[in-house]
């Protein structure tokens, strides 16, 4: 990983994961940070002991609460410091990271946003509290005093859990769309989620029909009928059992790749009113926050370099050509709406350029 240590992103994930101290370095300056999500009374106490910190948020987030000295336009994914008061303590510094408890905990201020102390590393702050799957708010000090990770903006930049991945090990693995399917598992040293991949069928010359399927416990186990990811799991599986060979790779990057919590928070902003985008957007997240160079790593191990496609999604396309690898032809999923999904299907079509 060239200019960047895997492995210090890895532990700091990990701390910030576990509510410890993180302290980041950049050009210009270090801090040191907790994530507001995973502080508790005692870590709190331990870090802040005067209650003083900061707090980091998102400009998308900083919209919401109309902080002065943000504009309309701002960049979503830029930080934002908001300077400590003493009324902001950690109940309400929690209602200030998750948008879910807007209505619950409405904030009304005043909240006074503050010059940046390291803008380079504050920057790098959000980017790996979405790697982290955690809310991109943070509890923020000097870089003076202990943590329990240390890592640079370019670790942060340079973070890729498909540069390592390597094949763990392989079994057959009959499936009821194919008896004699092999399953691969996926590992990287760099990152705690294994990716797997099912073959299906005899493989030849021809171009293998390849399904990229990021995993969705409400859908493919849960059988939810919020989204559609468990019926195209099924049909994509038979799809590829009627191709001459084919693979599914599945992907470990639940809820578009922001983690199974922020989906389910996202979930209740939906119950709310807005949209999958718009929930996304204001939890603080990328629209779609999937990294589709895994699943050409995993290709490029399996010795695969064209395919066909099975998606509706132009992402995944532009993704894997990135990637290096070749995209023959595009297959669409065609599948029915139900009354709870249909307007998660419109958003992708509309918002997304989900295309059949």
């Amino acid at each position: 990983m060239a200019g960047g240590n895997g492995r210090d992103a890895a532990r700091a994930i990990d701390a910030l994961r576990r509510g410890w101290a993180v302290r980041l370095t950049g050009v210009d300056g270090a801090i040191r940070l907790m994530a507001i999500e995973g502080a508790d009374a005692v870590t709190l106490a331990e870090f802040d002991p005067e209650g003083a910190a900061d707090l980091l948020i998102s400009a998308a987030r900083a919209q919401t609460l109309k902080l002065v000295n943000q504009l309309a336009a701002a960049d979503p994914d830029m930080p934002v410091q908001i300077a400590r008061t003493p009324w902001i303590d950690a109940d309400v510094a929690t209602a200030i990271a998750d948008p879910v408890l807007d209505l619950a905990s409405p904030l009304k201020g005043p909240f006074r946003a503050r010059t940046l102390w390291s803008p380079a590393a504050a920057k790098a702050a959000l980017r790996l509290a979405r790697l982290a799957g955690i809310l991109p708010a943070y509890f923020l000090l000097g870089a003076d005093g202990p943590a329990e990770a240390d890592i640079r903006v370019e670790d942060v930049a340079d973070y890729d859990d498909a540069t390592h991945l390597a094949i763990a090990t392989r079994a057959r693995l009959p499936v009821s769309a194919s008896e004699t399917a092999e399953i691969v598992a996926f590992r990287s040293p760099d990152e705690p989620r294994e990716h797997v991949a099912l073959l299906v069928g005899q493989r030849d010359a021809s171009p293998p029909v390849v399904r990229l399927h990021s995993e969705c416990l409400t859908g493919d186990v849960l059988g939810s009928l919020k989204c559609d990811c468990g019926p195209q799991l099924h049909q994509a599986l038979h799809q590829i059992a009627d191709a001459p060979w084919g693979i599914l790779l599945y992907l470990r990057q639940e809820g578009r790749g922001i983690g199974l919590v922020n989906k389910l928070r996202a979930y209740a902003m939906q119950d709310q009113g807005f949209d999958t985008v718009d929930a996304n957007i204001r939890l603080g997240f990328a629209i779609d926050a999937r990294d589709f160079s895994v699943a050409a790593r995993m290709l490029d191990l399996l010795h695969v370099r064209d395919v066909r496609l099975l998606t509706n999604n132009p992402a995944k396309v532009a993704g894997l050509e990135a990637a290096g690898i070749g995209i023959l032809e595009r297959l669409p999923i065609i599948l029915p709406a139900n009354a709870h999904n249909a307007r998660y299907l419109a958003t992708k079509r509309d918002r997304t350029g989900h295309q059949l």
